[in-house]
């Protein structure tokens, strides 16, 4: 049990981090692809016809013993001795195994476009990956729980089910949310709010040091999610670290909207930012700040910089950008199942639906994202909880990802309209609380983070948007998905990031040109920020100011509503 935990944590960590999907996926699409598909298997019979022949002859060759077909690599889910140490077990497998490879090659060589092509096998990729052998009683690891526990797993499986049937939308629930509490053994470093505004509390985070930087840091999590990611647990937390370090450290927790703030939009985030940023300067008596921006709040932080730009001001020293998109015609090229299915009519549907709602809800975009991934985020659930009886497994960033939130109908729309219309990317074509946006006029440094495994925001696109800026860029490319891109703390030894001060020609370039490095992105960034933040000066006892003094202690008040 422990073995199967450990593996539903590894994969939870490269493959969860609720930024989900702002367009989603509807259900008529992917009928649509599904009877694309059926119709392409009649209008192509000679193709379809040699396909079955391959199918037939590898499936004798199965039979027979003589099949060499196996899974790959990092596919886990047969890793169970049986499946390949027991004679039926492996043809069953590789029964599977053959009729799901021939499925897709008859896709790869069928005339479809390119773009139906790769929508057909992601509505394939949904039938095989929900039909695997391993997802049924006849998986030898249930089998062998059954007779171990006389029965009582498939009882505990049958219950868990019916759990999850009632009280979780019938997904099989990912964490045991009994395990965690928010500000007890979540977001636990010590701190306070020093300003609550109707979109935002601005959480000040104790000194740790005798001395700090005099610029301070802001950071600004993403709109979709609550921002203890930055805050998970004492060793994962990057504000401790950054406290730890002499950073004057401040976090925004965006509020969880509800309909009564559906008219929130992207100026909004902004001009809220505007004033915890005045709030900031006012604390710490210093004229700029340093921000960090991850996701969203890295898209709404850019545009933040573009108004200051055109503005003339300068309140914003060094940005540090993780893991955000802003150009979104480069990401184009490498697609991700949700820009599959990003039409025109399925945007404007996305629009539709949350202004009707009022908002876009965080459990509706957690189903989507779960539906994208399902072998990592679905069956390996199902199969945990349902065919061997466990509880699900009691880890921080499963809990922080099911600890939704809800994006306002206006705000949900913007972010589709710059999807839609890749707004930032030109000149001008963003217009932020008056000014025109034109990123090039941003001349600070930037520090740019993205995952090369990254499935949600690819690291090409992430470069590409990083080279829209008109300062200069240190770009990073962490070895590691979405949210180990964020959550990278020193001391882990399978930790590599790598870099090159060029930021001339393509992604490709530049990853040839990179040099690569051991350990954390953190520590190299720590040097990075370090040189953007002043002189040193003596810690102050506590936290806020006269003006803004310090009230409810850290996590707030905005990070429980629900």
């Amino acid at each position: 049990m422990s073995q199967n935990n450990d593996q539903l944590k590894d994969q939870a960590a490269e493959n969860t981090l609720n930024l989900n999907p702002v367009v989603g996926l509807q259900g008529r699409d992917i009928l649509t692809s599904a009877r694309m598909v059926m119709t392409q298997f009649l209008r192509q019979p000679v193709h379809s016809l040699k396909h079955m022949g391959h199918f037939s002859l590898e499936l004798k060759n199965v039979i027979l013993g003589q099949s060499e077909i196996s899974p790959t690599s990092d596919d886990r889910r047969f890793s169970d001795p049986a499946w390949s140490q027991n004679p039926l077990y492996k043809r069953y497998m590789q029964t599977y195994l053959a009729w799901r490879k021939e499925l897709n090659d008859w896709t790869d060589k069928s005339s479809m476009s390119e773009l139906d092509r790769e929508r057909s096998k992601f509505v394939i990729a949904l039938m095989t990956e929900a039909m695997s052998p391993t997802n049924t009683l006849a998986n030898p690891a249930a089998l062998k729980r059954f007779f171990e526990t006389g029965g009582k797993s498939l009882l505990d499986g049958l219950s868990n089910l019916a759990k999850d049937i009632v009280h979780n939308g019938g997904m099989p629930s990912q964490v045991n949310k009994k395990a965690f509490e928010v500000g007890k053994n979540l977001a636990t470093t010590e701190g306070n709010v020093v300003f609550r505004h109707d979109v935002l509390e601005l959480i000040q985070y104790k000194p740790l040091s005798e001395q700090v930087y005099e610029r301070p840091l802001l950071v600004a999590p993403p709109q979709i999610n609550k921002f203890y990611v930055f805050d998970l647990s004492p060793e994962k937390s990057l504000a401790r670290f950054c406290v730890k370090n002499g950073l004057q450290t401040f976090v925004i927790s965006w509020r969880n909207p509800t309909k009564a703030q559906r008219e929130w939009g992207l100026n909004t985030y902004i001009e809220a930012m505007k004033e915890a940023i005045d709030v900031v300067l006012q604390i710490t008596g210093s004229k700029d700040v340093n921000m960090v921006g991850a996701c969203s709040g890295g898209i709404t932080t850019s545009s933040l910089l573009g108004h200051y730009a055109a503005l003339g001001q300068k309140k914003i020293h060094s940005f540090t950008q993780l893991v955000s998109v802003m150009n979104t015609e480069a990401q184009k090229g490498v697609e991700t199942p949700a820009s599959l299915f990003a039409e025109e009519r399925t945007l404007e549907a996305a629009k539709r639906h949350s202004y009707q709602a009022g908002v876009l809800e965080g459990s509706d975009m957690a189903k989507v994202f779960a539906w994208m991934r399902p072998n990592d985020l679905i069956w390996n659930y199902w199969v945990n909880n349902y065919l061997l009886g466990n509880e699900p497994p009691a880890f921080d960033i499963l809990y922080w990802n099911n600890d939704t939130t809800r994006l306002p109908a206006a705000f949900h729309g913007d972010l589709i309209d710059l999807l839609k219309n890749n707004s930032l990317a030109t000149p001008g074509a963003l217009e932020v609380c008056g000014t025109p946006i034109d990123l090039k006029k941003v001349t600070c440094d930037i520090y740019y983070v993205a995952g090369i495994t990254d499935h949600i925001t690819p690291w090409q696109a992430c470069f590409t948007s990083a080279q829209m800026f008109g300062g200069k860029c240190e770009f990073v490319l962490s070895q590691s998905g979405h949210i180990q891109s964020i959550l990278n703390p020193p001391g882990n030894p399978k930790a590599r990031f790598i870099t090159n001060p060029s930021m001339k020609g393509n992604p490709e370039e530049w990853l040839k040109g990179g040099t690569k490095h051991s350990d954390s992105w953190w520590l190299h960034w720590s040097k990075w920020i370090a040189d953007h933040s002043g002189k040193h000066k003596e810690a102050p006892a506590g936290v806020g100011s006269a003006k803004y003094p310090a009230a409810e202690t850290a996590p707030g008040t905005y990070v429980h509503e629900r």
